[in-house]
């Protein structure tokens, strides 16, 4: 049986050396290009999430025992030597390496920066060798040497939030200063500018330009809202000082600044804003902040979930409940499994002549490369460059904008929710985000989130290891296109079409999708083109 003083730094050593793993990452700053020799772009970025490095991991050991001891007799029941796919299982050290390895040989040299979701250490599932801060911190720490390595040290910007599981106990995180902000502001010093290292103390959560002066990056502390964190407030707004409430007032600044500058903004973090994740009022904040400034909100990105998803959030989830039993939100219903509540939630949603895109917001959920409890996975999102090529990069100001269009005011159809006028004079609602937050929104149809132009995002390609099972010590698993959300025809410039960005590399494309042009829309790898 494994025991915590057996070494973690030997255990580690089995896939990432005694100087990776335990010692402080090399200090390298992101480095901000001169305004006269900025780097080339490529107009795409990678997001991985939920790593989950287990050092315990054995190949052919029980799957009951979390993959660490035990050998069973039949070989459905073994651990396999690449992670087991389907399992409840972590990632065994050598898959989280392999995974690094593979973006670093075929994707570091086409990105322009990485969003990084949170949890890079194992679960604690395994009460015969508890999880401690130390191993915790270790395991972070030798991931962001890695990631510092195969991106940061090159110039690339890698943008890091905290995972519920990066945290001892998992899921409970006080307000800062704590232990954990001091930690993690050593582990990530390399990712985080300079000037937010203070912010960070405080709560773990910053921003940072991914394209300066154009787009920027704010890492969420998403477990200042979720609903498992029992140390936190949940955002009540009397309670002005909840670390939740502080991150909002934050976030709420660093949304202005970006527009007063014509920025355009990705929201990151681990826990995905939902109902069935957030406490109630900290969902609020979230959902009307990001329709407020949806005009420079480019997307929401997220992790947590260990699964393929999106969905999203809405103007009517700023109405009051008055009926709490007639709505149905992802994460809150009844149903035994995910298809059954999206086919209810999406059911909900309004036919598309009908729809105002002003009240959504698309929340997208990366899957994970722990094979928990699918395959291994990371995406390649795309945006538009193409504006670049020309004599110079077009920006549109968002506060002339504003003033043309006079901004609007979230009023929305009441139905069954209640009346804001009568039911927020009661006691019951006064207090409630709904009935406090009046502002009026930046909504936009010519916003890079809703029309294509510069910085717009384009769409992603995933990836993922379908033959996992079948690899051992010689043979290694190899990472495969699972799909894009593009039409075949878009992979390739049309026949006399002048210089063209491929969405996905040539060299990363399966082989049949490899030569162009493509006539037909659709093929096995792109049949979920949106």
């Amino acid at each position: 049986m494994y025991l915590l003083d057996f070494s973690l730094t030997f255990l580690l050593a089995f896939s990432l050396s005694i100087a990776d793993t335990l010692c402080a990452p090399t200090q390298f700053p992101i480095q901000v290009p001169a305004k006269d020799a900025p780097r080339k772009l490529h107009g795409r970025f990678i997001q991985i999430t939920d790593m989950h490095p287990d050092p315990y991991y054995k190949a052919h050991k029980s799957l009951d025992t979390a993959c660490h001891r035990k050998k069973p007799k039949k070989k459905k029941d073994r651990a396999d030597f690449w992670g087991t796919a389907y399992s409840e299982c972590d990632s065994p050290l050598r898959l989280t390496n392999y995974t690094l390895d593979f973006l670093d040989k075929h994707w570091s040299s086409e990105i322009d920066f990485v969003v990084w979701t949170g949890d890079n250490a194992r679960h604690d599932n395994d009460h015969q060798v508890p999880r401690t801060p130390a191993e915790i911190f270790d395991l972070n720490r030798a991931v962001a040497k890695k990631m510092d390595k195969i991106f940061a040290s090159k110039g690339i910007p890698v943008v890091p939030s905290l995972g519920n599981n990066d945290l001892w106990p998992h899921n409970i995180m006080t307000a800062g200063p704590n232990a954990v902000t001091n930690e993690f502001s050593s582990i990530w010093k390399q990712f985080i500018p300079f000037p937010y290292h203070q912010v960070f103390q405080r709560g773990a959560y910053y921003s940072t330009e991914v394209i300066p002066g154009s787009v920027a990056a704010i890492s969420l502390n998403t477990m200042y809202f979720y609903d498992s964190n029992k140390a936190v407030g949940g955002c009540n707004s009397r309670e002005a000082d909840d670390p939740g409430n502080l991150q909002f007032d934050w976030l709420e600044v660093q949304l202005k600044t970006y527009r007063s500058r014509n920025m355009l903004v990705w929201l990151t973090g681990h826990v995905p804003p939902s109902p069935g994740n957030y406490y109630p009022e900290c969902y609020v904040r979230y959902v009307e902040l990001s329709l407020r400034f949806q005009d420079i909100i480019l997307g929401h990105l997220y992790g947590h979930m260990n699964a393929d998803h999106f969905f999203f959030v809405e103007a009517v989830d700023l109405l009051l409940d008055v009926d709490q039993g007639k709505k149905i939100r992802m994460g809150t219903s009844d149903e035994d499994d995910l298809c059954d509540a999206l086919l209810n939630d999406f059911g909900e949603l309004p036919k598309a002549g009908k729809t105002d895109l002003d009240q959504y917001g698309v929340i997208n959920v990366s899957p994970p490369v722990v094979p928990n409890p699918y395959l291994p996975t990371f995406r390649v999102y795309s945006y538009n460059i193409s504006a670049l090529r020309g004599s110079g990069v077009q920006t549109v100001d968002r506060n002339q904008e504003t003033q043309k269009k006079r901004g609007r005011k979230p009023s929305h159809h009441r139905g069954d929710h209640g009346n804001k006028e009568t039911y927020c004079k009661e006691e019951e609602y006064r207090h409630s985000w709904k009935c406090i937050l009046n502002n009026t929104w930046h909504s936009d149809p010519d916003a890079p989130s809703r029309r294509n132009q510069l910085w717009s995002p384009l769409g992603y390609a995933q990836y993922y290891i379908p033959d996992l099972a079948e690899g051992n010590k010689s043979l290694k698993p190899d990472f495969k296109l699972e799909y894009t959300t593009y039409a075949a025809t878009d992979l390739h410039p049309l026949i006399g079409e002048g210089e063209f960005n491929y969405p996905v590399p040539l060299k990363n494309l399966p082989k049949a999708l490899r030569t162009g042009p493509v006539e037909k829309a659709s093929t096995r790898h792109t049949s979920w083109q949106i």
